[in-house]
C-alpha cells in the first residue's frame, strides 16, 4: 500500500502537469492511503489556488474515493463529511464535525457555520458565547 502526499492528490484531479501522468500511473497499479489531513490539504488547494466549488471538490473526491484500490483513513467520517457537503457544509467544517468523537459536542464562534450545520441536521453544535 502506498500513502499519497497532497501534491499528488492535486497533480491527478487537475491534471495541469506533465507529472500528472505518474500520479495516474500509481493510483491505477497501487493500493492507495490517503490521510484525511491531506484530503483537507487538497480540498483547500482546489479551492484557493483552481478556483474549484465545493461541488466540484465533492465530485472529485467521491469519485476518487470511489476506486477499489483507493482507502481514506477513517473512511466512515470522511464518507459522513462528504454527504454533509451535499447540503451546504464546505468539506472542511464537514470533516471536523464528522471527526467527533461520538457523543462530543461542537462548538465554534462561527455563528454562520453553525446555522448551516443545523440546517444540514447535525445536533449538538453551538456557538460559543462571547461575554462582554
Amino acid at each position: 500500500m502506498i500513502a499519497v502526499d497532497t501534491n499528488v492528490l492535486v497533480r491527478l484531479l487537475t491534471g495541469d502537469d506533465s507529472k500528472q501522468e505518474a500520479a495516474r500511473s500509481l493510483f491505477a497499479r497501487e493500493p492507495i492511503w490517503i490521510a484525511k489531513t491531506v484530503l483537507l490539504e487538497t480540498g483547500w488547494v482546489l479551492r484557493s489556488l483552481y478556483g474549484l466549488e465545493e461541488a466540484e471538490i465533492l465530485a472529485a473526491f467521491t469519485k476518487l474515493l470511489g476506486l477499489e484500490n483507493v482507502h481514506a483513513e477513517d473512511e466512515s467520517s470522511v464518507a459522513a463529511a462528504l454527504a454533509l457537503t451535499t447540503r451546504g457544509i464546505e468539506f472542511a467544517d464537514a470533516l471536523h464535525l464528522c471527526s467527533r468523537p461520538p457523543g462530543a459536542a461542537f462548538v465554534s464562534f462561527d455563528k454562520s457555520f453553525v446555522q448551516r450545520a443545523r440546517r444540514a441536521g447535525v445536533s449538538d453544535i453551538s456557538n460559543i458565547s462571547v461575554k462582554e
